[in-house]
């Protein structure tokens, strides 16, 4: 049994947490709603200001999923009340990113337009043009929308020049002629 299954999540101030018969879970706070369904073997019991995973033993598939459900509900609780955001930079000469309606227009050394279509639930903000915050309450989504963006062209080891999450360290190489003649 996990460890991390069985301790409770707590509920936090305005966090509203309905169980279905069918094993999804919808939960409901200031910043929107997400939606969660338990696989069968895990069933939740919401007591007053905490939430506790409860896993049935005989299935032996399910106990191998109860930390990682707990996490998600976690998540999505803390996800509705605080949200979640991840910062990118971009380090280039004439590179830029601007929101246009739905999609991100990226200017990143192509000669092609590159726009990605922005999820529904998701916001990105642009700041000073090369700086890009990406706001949502799912962490999966948010996550999964920044890999993206970082994907139109990740940082190169030579120069530096990329996409980057804020905090990243891109380890630079040597090129060719900075090796010196034997």
């Amino acid at each position: 049994m996990s460890r991390l299954g069985r301790t409770p999540v707590e509920i936090l101030k305005g966090v509203e947490i309905k169980v279905g018969k069918d094993g999804h879970v919808h939960i409901k706070g200031p910043k929107g709603t997400l939606e969660l369904h338990l696989p069968a073997g895990l069933t939740l019991k919401v007591e007053g200001t905490a939430a506790l995973l409860e896993c049935d033993e005989g299935l032996g598939a399910t106990s191998a999923l109860h930390g990682l459900y707990r996490s998600l509900l976690k998540n999505h609780v803390l996800g509705v009340t605080q949200g979640y955001e991840v910062k990118l930079t971009m380090i280039g000469v004439g590179y830029r990113a601007a929101v246009q309606g739905d999609k991100l227009d990226l200017q990143v050394g192509f000669s092609h337009p590159t726009a990605l279509e922005i999820p529904k639930t998701i916001k990105v903000l642009v700041e000073k043009g090369t700086a890009m915050v990406v706001q949502g309450i799912d962490k999966k989504e948010v996550g999964q929308f920044a890999a993206a963006i970082r994907a139109m062209k990740p940082p190169e080891p030579y120069k530096g020049k990329g996409i980057r999450y804020e905090n990243e360290y891109v380890r630079k190489k040597e090129g060719k002629a900075a090796k010196g003649k034997a």
